[in-house]
């Protein structure tokens, strides 16, 4: 398709009125689908131009099956626009902009020139037994990719050695060229870390992309080459987990957050982020979701909403201008709904827990739950009140008092810390073991929302997966979705090694209900919306299979992928210590239910043994007693062999566990597995 019209006067001085017939074909007509699209030039486009031809180069690459054909300088009906090398290189330069916007590369540029010149009379005519040039040119912009980098550019440069001198580029105005383009899709982890903005582009397109150009050069900014949406999603991604009674307004915190909009006191912030319609009705979040918040290397938070549009950045873009990520587990606060909570913490690998209390009511049981159970699994914990405009000082003051008692417990023992300024954030990060950080928000006037986002951002790394890369390969299912077109799909966490999907990537998914593991092919992979062909231990990633029907109606949540060696359990040995609480007594056939990382499922005690007599607290014995054996109570530690009650799964030593009969009871670490199942 050719240009808007308002480019014609440009096009005329340039030609000296040959652009009144173009009628030298030099390709056949344009077919409106396919993979090849015609144009004359793309010469100072608006935003709005430059989106209808991202749209536009997208359709082609997806008629193309990820790889389509520009012909430059070439007019609907395949005639030769007669415009000069300049015109045609900028229109190229813009075009490869584009193509970077769409996760694309150009992997040939070929310049044809020597095919029509002007004759005595002023008009264009076709050059007798003409021979054109055809010039391969490399790319604008350096590509991280070996393939499509530094190998391409030699042969480029060894092919224009080759080339007679009088089929070198000629520049000089009136040397009629177009050109043939070659976009190819790719995966974004190639790219660099920050494609170019379509906006930034239409406000001044040759400064914007000559400065790209030179930031793309090797030397110039060695660290922004380094950076990679795969080096953030795994080595700088922070992942929290939310939790808190239900009306202290996690949701709506996290939705403030994520979009960088205040809260209209009305549930504007929560219902941006909420998934089912119910959780829209009542404002209970009642499901365990991620939502991704980007800080650039600045330290300034990425806007989830774009300015030119009202629509929501995905996560894709949001991954893509981010230079660090944190990743927010919004939990459900409702006693109704523990279970997912309890789950969500035990298998969301988080590095630090935010508590958020409501300022205008003293913290209740359940915020006391959520405490303990992010200590028992050892996550350092940051305070956060909320809803602080327009709280009564005594309200707000008996709050913070009973908070307080809260972190100073025995079985919590943190002291609390107020952060108001950058010089507390600072004394903070070295004792986050110690200190719980306390800070005051409000997501309607917007209090403390600054200082907690530079909270974040200045929160290390603590758990360092990047370590267990030579591992083997170990995924954790999570959810399953069965996705037409595609088939089974499977998201959770990368815990350890890493994998490339392809043909050849065969791994074993399982246990199934009688303990096997099916063996599948791993088709493809996608992390936070992003289609790549590797992922890494630290990861949160989707897997797609190949697997039949029957197969499919066998993944379940709690299944792991393995490359090799798996196994499965209904027995394992685990050394637990029962929490200090509510009166409970366990004793041998004592049912709970055991939460291990992704998996959950009602286990036995078969056999008791106390490690430490004295550790229990000493209570009289009954006869009863005395005939079933050891009785462990609040305090006991002692080692407990566990029998799974409806299926095996599979686990390893190591693993941390949690068991609850409702609340909370105990927690331990697997020992050993005595009996390895088929």
């Amino acid at each position: 398709m050719a240009i808007d019209n308002t480019m014609e006067k440009d096009i005329s001085k340039q030609v000296a009125g040959v652009t009144e017939k173009r009628l030298i074909p030099v390709e056949g007509p344009e077919k409106e689908d396919g993979d090849t699209e015609y144009k004359r030039q793309v010469h100072h486009a608006s935003v709005n131009r430059l989106r209808s031809l991202a749209t536009q180069m997208s359709y082609r690459l997806d008629q193309g099956n990820g790889r389509c054909t520009y012909q430059l300088g070439v007019e609907d009906d395949g005639c030769h626009s007669l415009l000069d090398y300049d015109c045609i290189t900028e229109s190229a330069r813009v075009l490869e902009a584009i193509a970077r916007s769409l996760n694309a590369i150009v992997v040939e540029r070929m310049m044809i020139q020597g095919e029509v010149t002007q004759g005595e009379d002023g008009n264009p005519i076709l050059i007798p037994n003409a021979k054109p040039a055809h010039i391969h040119e490399p790319p604008f912009f350096s590509n991280n990719e070996k393939q499509y980098g530094k190998e391409r550019l030699k042969d480029n440069e060894t092919e224009e050695k080759k080339e007679p001198d009088e089929f070198r580029i000629k520049a000089t105005p009136g040397m009629f060229t177009r050109c043939k383009l070659t976009i190819q899709k790719v995966e974004t982890h190639l790219l660099d870390s920050s494609p170019f903005s379509l906006s930034d582009m239409s406000k001044s397109m040759k400064q914007i992309l000559e400065n790209s150009y030179e930031k793309s050069t090797p030397g110039v900014n060695e660290h922004d080459t380094k950076d990679s949406v795969t080096e953030t999603l795994a080595s700088r991604n922070i992942r929290i987990a939310v939790v808190g009674n239900v009306d202290a307004g996690k949701s709506s915190l996290i939705g403030t957050l994520t979009t960088s909009c205040l809260d209209d006191g009305r549930g504007k912030s929560r219902t941006s982020i909420m998934k089912h319609r119910h959780e829209i009705e009542s404002g209970r979040t009642s499901t365990a979701t991620t939502h991704l918040m980007g800080f650039r290397s600045t330290g300034e938070p990425v806007a989830a909403r774009d300015k030119l549009r009202a629509k929501r950045k995905t996560e894709d873009e949001v991954a893509r201008e981010s230079h660090r990520i944190i990743t927010l587990m919004d939990l459900a606060g409702h006693e109704k709904y523990l279970k997912t909570t309890v789950h969500g913490v035990s298998s969301g690998m988080a590095d630090y827990a935010l508590i958020l209390v409501n300022s205008r009511h003293p913290p209740t049981h359940m915020t006391q739950h959520h405490l303990n159970l992010c200590c028992s699994f050892g996550i350092p914990v940051l305070v956060v009140f909320t809803k602080i405009d327009g709280c009564p000082p005594d309200a707000y003051k008996n709050c913070k008092k009973e908070v307080v008692k809260l972190l100073r417990a025995p079985d919590v023992g943190k002291k609390p810390y107020a952060v108001r300024n950058e010089k507390d954030i600072e004394t903070c990060m070295g004792n986050l073991h110690a200190l719980a950080p306390v800070i005051e928000t409000s997501c309607v006037t917007g209090q403390g929302i600054d200082i907690l986002q530079k909270m974040l951002f200045a929160l290390p790394k603590r758990r360092r997966h990047e370590k267990k890369v030579d591992r083997p390969f170990e995924f954790l299912v999570e959810d399953t979705f069965n996705v037409p077109g595609v088939g089974g799909v499977v998201s959770g966490f990368v815990n350890a090694g890493e994998l490339t999907v392809g043909a050849t990537s065969h791994v074993f998914v399982g246990p199934t209900d009688d303990g096997t593991f099916m063996k599948t092919v791993a088709k493809s992979a996608h992390i936070a919306r992003i289609n790549t062909s590797h992922v890494t231990s630290g990861q949160s990633a989707c897997l797609a299979f190949s697997l039949n029907k029957e197969m499919r109606k066998k993944l379940r949540r709690g299944m792991v992928v393995l490359k090799e060696s798996p196994t499965s359990t209904k027995e394992f040995d685990a050394e637990i210590c029962v929490l200090k609480g509510e009166g409970t007594t366990i004793r041998k056939s004592y049912q709970a239910y055991v939460h291990i990382l992704n998996v959950r499922q009602s286990a036995y005690a078969r056999k008791i043994e106390l490690v430490n007599k004295t550790s229990s607290i000493d209570m009289p014995t009954t006869k009863g007693e005395k005939e079933d054996g050891v009785v462990l109570r609040p305090g006991s530690r002692a080692k407990v062999r566990f029998e799974f009650a409806t299926r095996p799964e599979y686990i390893r030593p190591g693993m941390r566990m949690l068991f609850r009969d409702g609340r909370v009871r105990g927690i331990g670490v697997i020992t050993g597995i005595p009996n390895m199942g088929q």
